[in-house]
């Protein structure tokens, strides 16, 4: 809808400013009038009229001239306000990936966190795995010393029934 305004608003400058070109002539011829006018004391009636209406002219002329001027002003803070326009959107544009940014560098900084801990988890299951290991090495060896502490007792027992 703004550009729509400004596209209007364009064509009505055009239009102002060629009808102010026009006025700048009529104002010229109005400016000659007067200078015949005063020059002239027998002047006729019809060159008069002529006259007074190239002044009234020249003065709407002058208005139009004022009113193409204002709106060039008008043109170029439409121009501007477009450009701030679009520069806002850029600027929401890159907003949203900062933010889009902020969100996978979080995640990756929570990614790197759960990829630490699941090593370390690997490291604890395999430790656990050994002390388990170890565990069993113990006791089978427990079993192996009781065995040799009986091998030994029953060893004494058959030398001392030999003996007798």
């Amino acid at each position: 809808m703004p550009n729509l305004t400004l596209s209007r608003s364009v064509g009505i400058c055009y239009t102002l400013q060629h009808t102010a070109i026009h006025c700048n002539m009529l104002q010229h011829a109005a400016t000659h009038c007067n200078m015949l006018q005063h020059t002239v004391v027998n002047a006729k009636p019809h060159i008069l009229k002529i006259c007074r209406y190239l002044l009234h002219t020249a003065t709407h002329c002058n208005t139009l001239q004022h009113s193409a001027i204002h709106c060039n002003i008008l043109q170029y803070t439409a121009i501007h306000c477009n450009t701030l326009q679009h520069t806002a959107t850029y600027c929401n544009t890159l907003q949203q990936t900062a933010t889009h940014c902020n969100t996978l560098h979080r995640t990756a900084a929570h990614c790197n966190t759960l990829q630490h801990a699941a090593t370390c988890c690997n490291t604890l299951q395999h430790a656990a795995t050994s002390c388990t290991n170890l565990h069993h090495t113990a006791a089978h060896c427990n079993t192996l010393q009781h065995t040799a502490t009986c091998f030994t007792m029953l060893q004494h027992t058959a030398t001392r029934c030999n003996m007798l």
